[in-house]
């Protein structure tokens, strides 16, 4: 009886305790924002559409990132644009977008292999294999795979 009365008593003393999580207001959000110095722009000069569609666009900053683009009526644009990798190397892109598509050129871009580009030799052997199998069923010599499982037939 005194240990059912002494539970009870920790029981209730457990049960006063306030809960160590509060809910006030929460901490700053971390900023995800440009944490440098701030880069000047040296030069922005822009010709926003006029009646016939044309614009131009020409930027350039004080950290050497400069950018050129024009374009025209039907969608067509032309550009470049460069800066420089923090070890030295100038990135250039020029660009066309026009209704064959965006072509980029630029030396950083890969560039796809020449096609026709040279075929295996073991995909040769398989085709020359398939060839060979097709002439055969052709022939009647090859039967046609067995829709059930079993011992061959011969």
């Amino acid at each position: 009886m005194k240990s059912i009365v002494m539970l009870a008593l920790l029981a209730v003393a457990v049960a006063d305790k306030r809960p160590l999580t509060t809910y006030g207001a929460p901490g700053p959000a971390p900023s995800h924002g440009h944490q440098g110095p701030q880069i000047a722009i040296i030069r922005d000069d822009r010709v926003h559409p006029d009646a016939q569609g044309l614009y131009s666009l020409n930027l350039e900053t004080e950290d050497g990132i400069v950018r050129q683009e024009s374009g025209g009526p039907g969608g067509s644009q032309q550009g470049s644009v460069s800066f420089t990798f923090p070890d030295g190397q100038v990135f250039d892109l020029k660009f066309v977008a026009d209704a064959a598509g965006y072509q980029p050129q630029s030396s950083f871009l890969p560039v796809a292999p020449e096609f026709p580009h040279p075929i295996p030799q073991f995909v040769l052997d398989q085709i020359a294999f398939a060839a060979q199998e097709d002439a055969a069923r052709a022939r009647g010599e090859v039967r046609s795979p067995s829709p059930s499982y079993g011992a061959p037939s011969k």
